[in-house]
């Protein structure tokens, strides 16, 4: 090495270790010098081409989905949110003993539904297990769940993100799920800082929870974000988990590593209770980078779970998961074998109908999913596919569009531009679900029909609109009226205000008579000002082409 190179790395050298403690990302951005540097000088070519592959992230996730059931998955007390602290324990929840589990069919059939919807195979029999670990909200010692043979195994889920150098091409990915299985959920610990104790309420304990596993087959915050979404509208239109994640009904579990690409997975470490997509994507993204910059620092990732402060956007150490726990798990004993049929044919002799749960039943009754609601959208309404994207991930946003379709002759492609721009734009603004528009699908129907028809302009439907929303109880045509918006059909009363604007405005005339039609649209500008946007484009085209010929 030179030796103004070495000079140059020792002074680099010096700055980082300056400046890692006054300022860590001044840091940071010193030591990505001083790496590249050291590469540029010290490495030959082809060890330069092998060490410059980048690492990239690893991701596979663990979600616990509450199913939606009105009582818990082994005991009659029911599930409701924020009811009063251990107001809905039941003495198997408290686990008094003498107590025993009776297993709640709705939350198999749940599980089967989701499953099927997965591209799941559904285990015609399937185990429960205890697994144990001591923790106050957990008052049995262990957690009865599916270790060994989970209800439902090797499936895929197919999400779609936006993607493309324009970033609004739709991109199609599949992630694959390992297993579904059955378990109960733990109670509540309310940590009192104040007083330096804590509170357990038990109203959550023995819920009824589907883990999903999913296999690491995602490579970032964005990809984990839309395959949670993908699953969170999946489980809403199956009515098997309400997926409302503010309320706890959908937690996410992150692992995460890095590695080049090719070689073996990297040491992982687990991102816990997440609760929002926007988190997960950026816990995800935030570990990824964490990792790597250990990496390139000559340091070693630990096995750890960690958690998201989402006020720093950072991941916070817990505890180290370096020795394996051991969990104990034992077939649980107060269960027999979970058995599901494939069709009523092959229910036993004498088996109750209405108590068994049969596979074939529960398919036929599969509602018509995201991924193929938007393929329909596409096809019947030729919308483009991100503009199908946009309808089914917000929620009521398809029934919305479709009833403003049924009840206007305007185009399906112009009639999504007012349901995602005009409509959506607003909504967001104020932060308001698609249910809680104060503009109707019927009333901007008819809004549109007035347009189509040719009673009022492009501009004029916009300021009716608008009127629309700060007015819910005003109809289109109302608010028309009283503002005198219709579109001036005195032909006379047109070709007046045309002269008028051409005369006022040589020089654009002029630039018009010389081939520059482009200010034609200028002077179509300075008509619709004058007409308070009351004219018709096309008409006003035609009389000002006539008067600069």
């Amino acid at each position: 090495m030179a030796a103004s190179t070495v000079a140059a790395s020792e002074l680099i050298k010096s700055m980082n270790k300056q400046m890692s403690t006054l300022y860590p990302i001044a840091s940071c951005v010193i030591r990505r010098i001083s790496t590249t540097s050291a590469r540029r000088h010290s490495q030959s070519p082809l060890t330069a081409q092998s060490d410059s592959q980048q690492l990239v992230g690893v991701v596979g996730l663990e979600i616990h989905a509450q199913i939606n059931s009105n009582t818990k998955l082994f005991s009659g007390s029911p599930v409701r949110f924020s009811a009063p602290p251990n107001s809905l324990v039941s003495f198997f929840d408290a686990s008094l003993p003498g107590t025993l589990p009776v297993l709640n069919r709705r939350c198999v059939e749940a599980a089967v539904m989701t499953g099927l919807a997965l591209n799941c195979t559904i285990n015609q029999k399937s185990l429960f297990d205890r697994k144990h670990y001591f923790y106050a909200d957990l008052p049995a010692g262990y957690q009865i769940t599916q270790q060994r043979r989970p209800v439902a195994v090797d499936g895929t889920l197919t999400y779609s993100l936006l993607g493309g150098k324009q970033r609004n091409q739709v991109v199609k990915k599949n992630v694959h799920i390992k297993q579904i299985q059955l378990e109960q959920d733990s109670g509540k610990s309310l940590h009192d800082d104040a007083r330096s104790h804590t509170l357990i309420d038990l109203n959550r304990a023995g819920v009824g929870l589907m883990e999903l596993v999913m296999e690491p087959d995602m490579s970032c915050g964005e990809e984990a974000a839309a395959a949670v979404r993908e699953l969170q509208l999946i489980l809403q239109a199956l009515g098997t988990c309400q997926g409302n994640m503010s309320e706890g009904q959908m937690r996410v579990d992150a692992n995460v590593s890095v590695r080049k690409p090719g070689e073996p997975l990297g040491v992982r470490t687990e991102v816990k209770n997440i609760n929002s997509v926007r988190y997960l994507a950026r816990a995800i993204d935030y570990e990824i980078q964490r990792q790597i910059d250990v990496l390139q620092r000559g340091g070693k990732v630990q096995n750890e779970t960690r958690a998201f402060d989402s006020k720093s956007g950072e991941t916070i150490p817990m505890r180290d998961k370096e020795g394996l726990q051991d969990y104990r798990f034992m077939p649980e004993p107060n269960l027999p074998p979970l058995i599901v049929y494939e069709d009523n044919a092959s229910l036993p002799a004498g088996t109750d109908a209405c108590q068994a749960v049969v596979v074939q039943e529960i398919r036929d009754r599969l509602p018509e999913l995201p991924g193929v609601k938007r393929d329909r959208l596409v096809q019947t309404h030729g919308i483009l596919p991100e503009h199908s994207f946009t309808l089914v991930n917000e929620d009521g946003l398809v029934e919305y569009f479709e009833a403003v379709l049924k009840a206007t002759r305007k185009e399906p492609r112009k009639v999504i531009g007012w349901v995602t721009k005009e409509l959506l734009g607003r909504l967001r603004e104020r932060d308001m679900s698609v249910g809680q528009s104060p503009v109707a699908p019927l009333a901007l129907a008819e809004l549109l029909e007035l347009q189509e028809t040719g009673r009022i302009s492009s501009s004029v439907a916009k300021q009716v609109f608008q009127e629309m929303w700060r007015s819910p109880g005003k109809t289109a045509p109302q608010i028309i009226q009283e503002q005198d918006l219709g579109l001036v059909s005195d032909m006379a009363q047109l070709h007046d205000i045309c002269q008028k604007v051409v005369d006022a405005h040589p020089d654009e005339v002029d630039a018009v008579r010389n081939g520059n039609k482009k200010v034609l649209n200028k002077l179509m500008g300075l008509v619709q000002r004058e007409t308070k946007g009351r004219a018709d484009p096309v008409v006003v085209r035609e009389i000002l082409q006539e008067k600069t010929s």
